[in-house]
C-alpha cells in the first residue's frame, strides 16, 4: 500500500490563512512529518486563538516577517482570494516553494504573471491546492481512461453541492464580489468540478455557456468576524447589517471540450441537505464511470454489453498509480482530508528527491490555475452576454 506517511528532510512549512482549510493543511502536512513553524493571519490578534489550538509556536505580524524566517521552506497559502496573488508573488520571488488554495489569483492577468514567474523557477514547487484529484478512485478513472478502457470519451457531466450558504443569515466572505469575475460558488466549488473533469480526461474545455442565479440578493451580514461552514453566521444572537449580495448561489454550465467532447455540470452552495457532494460520470464509446465524493471509496463502472458493477477501493485492485495513494486496506475509507495529505506527498516528495532527478511535477501547477480562472473569466462573459463564450487560452 502506498507510499511512506513520512517525508524524509522535508522542509518546514508556514501557513497564511488560520480558517477552516489552514488548519485542514497544518493536520495533513504533519500527519507526513513536516513541521509547521508559524502562522500568519489577518492581524496577530486574529491569528492568536487558531495558532494556540493548533499548537503552531509563532505567529507572525505581517507577510515580511514570514518571509524573514530562515526556518521557512514553503509557504501554504489558504488566505482569502483576493490576497492570493501578492502573497504566492513574494513568496516565490524569496526563494520558497508556494503551495497555493485555489483560485490562484482573480484575474488571468495576475494568474499568467504568477505562471511566467513559475516558469522561470523551475526549481521551485508552484502548486495549486485542487486535492480531489487526490481521492484514489480518482486516480483509478484517470488511469483507465488514459489507457482505453471506456474507448473514446463522449461526455463528461455531475455537479458540486453544498448548503452551508443556504439562508440569507448565512454569511462568509466569500459572499463578497471581488470586482472582477464576481463569481462565488463556481469559483468557489466549480473550479474543483472543472479541474478534476479535465485532468481526469486529459482534454482542456474550450468554451462554456453559462447560467448563474443569486437567489439571496441580500444577506445579514455579522458585523464581527465569521467562519466557514459554521451555519447561520448572522443569527439572531449576533448583531448584523443587511448587505446587497451580487455573487453566484447556483450556477449551470455547458461545456465544450477539445476533441469534440461534450460537458454540463452545476453547482449550488444553497441544497439542503448536501453537505460536500461532488459528483461525475464520464461516459465513453464502451463503457462509463461515475462518482460521488461522498461515498468516496466506491466506483460505479457502467457496460453495455456486460454487467455494471462497483469497484471499491481496495489497493489489491486498483492499478499501481491508483493503489500508491491508497494507504490503507479495502474498507477502512480514506476520504477529504486524506486527499490533502496525498497532495502534500505529491509536493515534498518532488521537493525532496523529484526536482533533484529531473522530474516533472506531477501535483497541479500555476498552470492547472492559471486555466481555472481563463475558464471562471469565460463564464462570467457568458453568463453577462447569455451567449457562449470560448476559453481565452493561456
Amino acid at each position: 500500500m502506498g507510499s511512506p506517511l513520512v517525508i524524509r528532510d522535508a522542509p518546514a512549512a508556514a501557513v497564511i490563512g488560520g480558517g477552516f482549510i489552514g488548519a485542514v493543511h497544518v493536520e495533513a502536512l504533519r500527519r507526513i512529518g513536516v513541521e509547521v513553524v508559524g502562522l500568519l493571519g489577518s492581524s496577530p490578534e486574529r491569528a492568536a486563538a487558531p495558532a494556540a489550538r493548533l499548537g503552531i509556536p509563532r505567529v507572525y505580524r505581517d507577510l515580511d516577517e514570514l518571509l524573514a524566517d530562515g526556518r521557512v521552506g514553503v509557504v501554504h497559502i489558504a488566505s482569502p482570494n483576493a490576497q492570493h496573488f501578492e502573497q504566492a508573488r513574494r513568496t516565490l520571488e524569496s526563494g520558497r516553494h508556494v503551495v497555493c488554495e485555489k483560485p490562484l489569483a482573480t484575474t488571468a492577468e495576475e494568474t499568467s504573471a504568477l505562471r511566467a514567474l513559475a516558469g522561470s523557477r523551475p526549481a521551485q514547487a508552484a502548486a495549486v491546492n485542487y486535492n480531489i484529484r487526490y481521492y484514489p478512485l480518482c486516480r483509478e478513472v484517470r488511469e483507465r481512461i488514459a489507457a482505453g478502457s471506456i474507448g473514446r470519451v463522449l461526455s463528461v457531466t455531475g455537479s458540486y453541492v453544498q448548503d452551508w450558504l443556504l439562508y440569507p443569515e448565512d454569511y462568509n466572505w466569500r459572499v463578497e464580489a471581488d470586482g472582477r469575475t464576481n463569481l462565488r460558488a463556481v469559483a468557489d466549488i466549480g473550479t474543483h468540478w472543472m479541474d478534476l473533469a479535465q485532468h481526469l480526461i486529459g482534454v482542456p474545455i474550450q468554451s462554456v455557456a453559462a447560467d448563474l442565479a443569486t437567489f439571496h440578493p441580500k444577506r445579514r451580514k455579522p458585523t464581527g468576524p465569521t467562519d466557514t461552514f459554521t451555519g447561520s453566521a448572522g443569527g439572531a444572537d449576533r448583531p448584523s447589517v443587511e448587505v446587497d449580495i451580487t455573487t453566484d448561489d447556483h450556477g449551470a454550465v455547458l461545456l465544450r471540450f477539445d476533441r469534440g467532447i461534450r460537458g454540463v455540470y452545476h453547482v449550488s452552495q444553497v441544497t439542503a441537505g448536501r453537505k460536500n457532494r461532488l459528483t461525475f460520470e464520464i461516459a465513453g464509446t464502451e463503457g462509463s464511470f461515475a462518482w460521488d465524493s461522498e461515498a468516496p471509496d466506491h466506483l460505479w463502472i457502467g457496460a453495455r454489453r456486460g454487467p455494471s458493477g462497483v469497484l471499491p477501493r481496495d489497493p489489491a485492485l486498483l492499478s499501481p498509480g491508483a493503489a500508491a495513494m491508497a494507504h490503507y486496506p479495502g474498507g477502512h475509507v480514506e476520504g477529504f482530508p486524506d486527499t490533502f495529505k496525498q497532495l502534500y506527498v505529491d509536493v515534498y516528495t518532488w521537493i525532496t528527491e523529484g526536482r533533484a532527478a529531473g522530474k516533472a511535477p506531477g501535483f497541479p501547477t500555476f498552470a492547472d490555475g492559471d486555466q481555472e480562472v481563463r475558464l471562471c473569466e469565460a463564464i462570467a462573459r457568458s453568463a453577462a452576454a447569455d451567449a457562449w463564450a470560448t476559453v481565452v487560452p493561456g
